[in-house]
This record gives C-alpha cells, structure tokens and sequence, in this order.
C-alpha cells in the first residue's frame, strides 16, 4: 500500500500489540514446553507447532498458534498473525514457505501460502461466529473495535494477515 493509499484509506491502522513479559510470557510459552515434551495431542487441533527458519540466522525456529481453520480433507491450516506483518514467524515463512508443522503429535510437511485481504475477511467472518470469544479478545489485542456482527469481522479480517499452510501431496492426513 503506498502512502498516498494510506492517507485515503478509511480504515484505522493496524496497532502493533505488545509483547507479553513476565508471568504472561511464561503463560504464553508453556505450550511450546508441553509440545517440547509430547504432550501436544494435549491441545488436539486447537494449536499447531510451527517449524520455521529464521531468515537472517538460517536456525530453525518453532511457535505455537490457534489454528484458525483446519480442513482436513485438503490438510490445510489457516493461521493468523496477532502481531501483525512484523512477526518473526511470519517473516520468516515469507522467505522460506516450505516447512514442517506439528499438530498433536503427528508431523506434516507444509508449504505456506498468504492469503488476500479478501480471503481474510471471509475467514475471519466464518471464524467468528465459531469462536466468538477469542474473535473479540484478537480484535481488541490487535486495537480493533468490533459490534458482533459479520460484517465488522470481515473488515477486521481485511487487515490481519493469514497464512494458510498445505500440506504435502502424499502425506497421511489427520
């Protein structure tokens, strides 16, 4: 989007949230410990473990998301990203899309794909009404305000950038 977009654009900009610290970063993290030790089937279909590698140290890197929408007869997943484009995971899986995921305690090769701000929306306004909990409390962490209806996730949904992971041809599929 160019600046002169930006100006002319009645949406409000994307706040980028704050990081966690303290006991709620511990909170935040402690799925990644229970994956670290085989306890991901714990979380079912819920969370995923990413796998990503980290596009300035070449490392492998790993975190732990809310699976948006799960289909799995293509084996897809769709993630959103709470902090927004500037996320690590995020950035990196710009760089190198091809990469492994772990749901429960089965692994699959994934490639990512990014979805359009259309496409946000129409995940976001089916994503809603199944979860309407944790819908408001990511608009309100991201600053958006929302009224409940379908319509205000949709435009919500315009703005948080989605990733929907395929998983490879071939794989056995939950």
């Amino acid at each position: 989007m160019t600046a002169e977009q930006r100006a002319t654009d009645p949406r409000p900009p994307l706040r980028r949230p704050q990081l966690p610290r303290g006991w709620r970063r511990r909170l935040a993290r402690l799925p990644l410990g229970l994956y670290r030790v085989g306890l991901g089937f714990l979380f079912g279909k819920r969370l995923l473990l990413l796998h990503h590698t980290g596009r300035v140290s070449g490392l492998d890197r790993t975190v732990v998301l809310e699976v948006v929408a799960h289909d799995p007869e293509q084996g897809t997943w769709t993630l959103a990203s709470g902090f927004g484009p500037t996320s690590a995971w995020y950035q990196n899986l710009r760089k190198t899309p091809k990469t492994l995921v772990q749901v429960g305690n089965r692994h699959y090769a994934v490639t990512a794909h990014f979805l359009t701000e259309a496409e946000g929306g129409e995940v976001m306004a089916r994503y809603a009404p199944l979860h309407p909990r944790a819908a408001r409390r990511l608009c309100v962490f991201m600053g958006f305000e929302v009224d409940g209806s379908v319509r205000s996730y949709r435009e919500v949904g315009h703005q948080i950038p989605f990733v929907r992971l395929d998983a490879a041809p071939g794989q056995p599929l939950p």
